[in-house]
This record gives C-alpha cells, structure tokens and sequence, in this order.
C-alpha cells in the first residue's frame, strides 16, 4: 500500500515538486526559517475543535444586599388542613434555580435614589446643554453624562416647568411637580414571541415585542389616607416617604408597574458600570420574583415549615410577636410597631432573609390564577401574563391579567396571611400602604461553590 501510495503522489509531481523545492539551498533555509518562526509564535491551528481562544472563567458577581438562594426542591402551598382549599390548589413539589434575593423589602431610601435619579435626567434633557452629554453615538442617540456637575441656580429658569406652577403651590412652597417624573424603559415579551415566532425561515419584525414603557415613577403618599376608612393617617402621607426617620423602612404606594420600572432601572445602571469597566459580560436583569421564587426563598431550605423562622407559632417562647403583623383582635402594637417597621427588624430566616412575613406584603410577577399550583410547571413554575401600563393592549385586555399575586402579608394583616402557602393579590394599576417589593437576579452558573 506504500508503495502504490508513492507512486501516486510522485505520479502527479507532488513528491518531484517538493523534493526538487527541498534540493533547491535557497529554498531549504527558508523552510527552516519560516518553521523556526511558527514555533515562535505559537501553536498553529490544527483543524482541531478548540473552542474560541481567550475566554476567560466568569464567575457572578453577589449585588450587594442581596443573599445567594441556591438551587433546590420544595413543597409548594398551604400549611393549614383546609380541606376545600386543598381541593382546589393542591400542595405540589417544585424545583427552583439559584438567584440573588434583597435581603430586606426595598427601602424608602433605595428607591429615592431612583426618584432622584430620574428627576436628575429630565433636568439635564431640558438644560439641553451639549456639555451635560457623551458625543452622539452612531444612531443619534444621546446619553448623559453624569460625571459632569450641574449649577442648578445657573438653569433656574429653564426648570421652572419641573415644579408647581402658583396655583398649585401649597403655602407658597416651591416643590418637584411628581406627576412630571416619567421614567422611559424597554422591556421584550419573550412569553409572545416564544408562541408566535415560530418560523425562523421567516421570523416577524421584532419590534412587536418590544415595549416602550412610560411609568410616572413617585410613590403614591396618598394610599395612607385612601386604604382606610374613617381612619386618620395623614402623617404618614405627609412624612412616611421623604423624612429621613423613614429612610430604612419599607417603600410603599408603589404599584406592579412602578416596581417594574425599578427593576428595569436598577438593571440599566449596573450594566452600563460593567460596559465602562471594560465590557465585561453583564450579569441577569433585576427582576420581581416569581410567586414560587419567592415562597422557597421565605421557606429558607425547611420542608412544609409554617413561617420562615420554621415553628408552626407565631410567638417564640418568650411571647414575643416573630413578626410585625395584626396579633390577637387588632392589637397593632404588640409586636412592636404599628405601621410598618425598619426593613431590617426581627430575625432573618435560614437563608438570611428578613421579613419574609409581615411588615408589607410584596409584589410577584406572577399573574393571578387560583389554582395556579394545578396549571404551572414543576421546574420554575410561573404563571406570567405582562401587558403595558397604558394604550389600547391594556385597555382590550381581560381584567384577570391585571391581577398580580402578592405574598407575605403585611403590618395590618391577620396570622393566616404572613403563613409561607399564603397567596392573594392586587391589582396591577393599585397602590396600597402595604405593599411594597424586592428584587431578585436569576444566578449565571450551576452554584456559587463552583471554582471553576
């Protein structure tokens, strides 16, 4: 077979070709040369499959005030024997992937750096003033720069618009007009386009799922007066949100879709810091947990525990309230606080989550359903439904899908709500002094124990 093999090769002139080259003494130490100089530089590429050179170990970064909630299996649902609720959402075993959770309810304090943020935004824009912003990008997009400092006394008069007009003004104070903080954000609906584009021979303009939001981004002070009836509350209207005795405690009056636009906020200024530190690969978005996310994080690695501090009471041995609830018949202060309390109060749970139960319920993204145990599925379970804030979609749509499931219970709920199975929910488009939120990041990675 050699021999066959050689008489073929020199039968075309590539043996000849090349040992004659070979022969030739100019030729030959320019072979040697040119093979010194490979050698030199590195490994040639042999055909093999390799994988792309110069990907580096990536590991995600912990945001800080969050808890790593790892990987798990849990038992969804209710702790009481209802018998006629177990009919209807019967317990169920879920499987749930690894995030990073807040440790407490987002602060008052947190979320007005958001509101400060925007109202920073709209008045560079209305400043218009070239040096205020980055060069113009290759769409014509404008971004600002907010290295550069702003003499706000120089463009008093350009900020008028910002602020009460006379008429409005209460006692003659100048202050910030609220229902001019509009913050704009995108966000894409992957539920739509997974159902509808189907053909990759010819996909649909993706602009159909991509959403341009609008959300006035202020709290609604006015929840304190409105939730209750024959109620005086009006200091805590006044003072809850702005006064710095209030800094740490929950946020609340914020609706489904002002949460939303936090998250997507929150989302956009961490990963504009990765783009600037060298496009380093951005981490997951900043998100409202699902309803099963959240009852496994406030469960905290414990199988069918009543409360996220495990017992199946809602006092320690002391007598203590575990949690700042609606004890015995509406005996707000025996747990030690009669509206809301610091976000940080009582024990945390295994995980180290605080306030898993009481103090203000929180926000899921999940959409309403009553037997969503019966219909979601046993990895990541959701029943997600989103539609805009505004605009003819969500004026057509169904008002079952504007029906948001909050968890937890709250300051002026009674035991039964801040039990981990406990679900209710409220409207998409409402505001209430008792429901706040906390953000979530879905972890990059098998588990934060790998090395590599």
């Amino acid at each position: 077979m050699k021999r066959k093999l050689m008489s073929y090769f020199s039968g075309n002139g590539i043996v000849k070709g090349f040992i004659g080259a070979f022969a030739n003494k100019q030729v030959r130490n320019f072979s040697i040369v040119a093979v010194i100089v490979l050698l030199a530089c590195g490994p040639a590429d042999t055909g093999d499959l390799t994988g792309v050179p110069g990907r580096r170990p990536w590991f995600h970064p912990q945001p800080p005030g969050t808890i790593y909630v790892p990987s798990g299996t849990f038992h969804t649902g209710q702790s009481d024997q209802d018998i006629f609720q177990s009919y209807i959402e019967p317990n169920r075993q879920m499987t749930i992937v690894a995030f990073w959770m807040d440790e407490t309810e987002i602060t008052n304090n947190e979320y007005r750096q958001f509101v400060d943020n925007v109202v920073d935004s709209i008045a560079r824009f209305m400043i218009d003033e070239d040096e205020l912003f980055f060069p113009e990008d290759d769409d014509g997009n404008r971004y600002i720069d907010y290295t550069k400092e702003v003499d706000w006394e120089r463009y008093k008069e350009e900020l008028e618009d910002m602020f009460y007009q006379p008429s409005e003004r209460f006692r003659g104070k100048h202050q910030l007009d609220t229902r001019k903080l509009m913050f704009k954000y995108q966000w894409f609906d992957y539920v739509a386009a997974a159902n509808l584009d189907r053909d990759k021979y010819n996909p649909m303009d993706r602009s159909r799922f991509i959403h341009n939001e609008e959300t006035l981004i202020y709290p609604d002070t006015l929840c304190w007066v409105r939730d209750f009836t024959y109620s005086y509350n009006e200091p805590m209207a006044r003072v809850y949100f702005w006064h710095p005795k209030y800094d740490d405690y929950p946020v609340v009056g914020v609706n489904w879709h002002q949460a939303n636009a936090f998250c997507a906020w929150r989302t956009t200024r961490k990963q504009s810091y990765w783009e600037q530190a060298g496009h380093l690969p951005n981490t997951e978005e900043f998100r409202l947990p699902t309803e099963y996310e959240w009852e496994y994080a406030a469960r905290g690695g414990r199988i069918g525990n009543k409360y996220p501090w495990g017992g199946p009471y809602a006092r320690n041995s002391k007598g203590c309230m575990l949690a700042n609830f609606k004890p015995l018949r509406g005996n707000y202060g025996v747990d030690g606080g009669v509206y809301p309390v610091r976000a940080d109060s009582y024990f945390p749970n295994d995980w180290g989550l605080y306030n898993m139960s009481g103090n203000v319920s929180e926000w899921t993204s999940s959409t309403w359903e009553v037997a969503n145990n019966a219909i979601v599925h046993d990895l990541n379970g959701e029943h997600y439904r989103r539609i805009p804030e505004r605009g003819p979609e969500a004026q057509a749509a169904p008002i079952s899908l504007k029906r948001k499931v909050i968890r937890g219970g709250s300051w002026k709920d009674v035991a039964y709500f801040i039990e981990n199975g406990a679900r209710t929910y409220e409207y998409s488009d409402t505001s209430k002094s008792y429901v706040g939120f906390r953000c979530v990041q879905t972890y990059i990675g098998r588990s934060n124990k790998d090395k590599k």
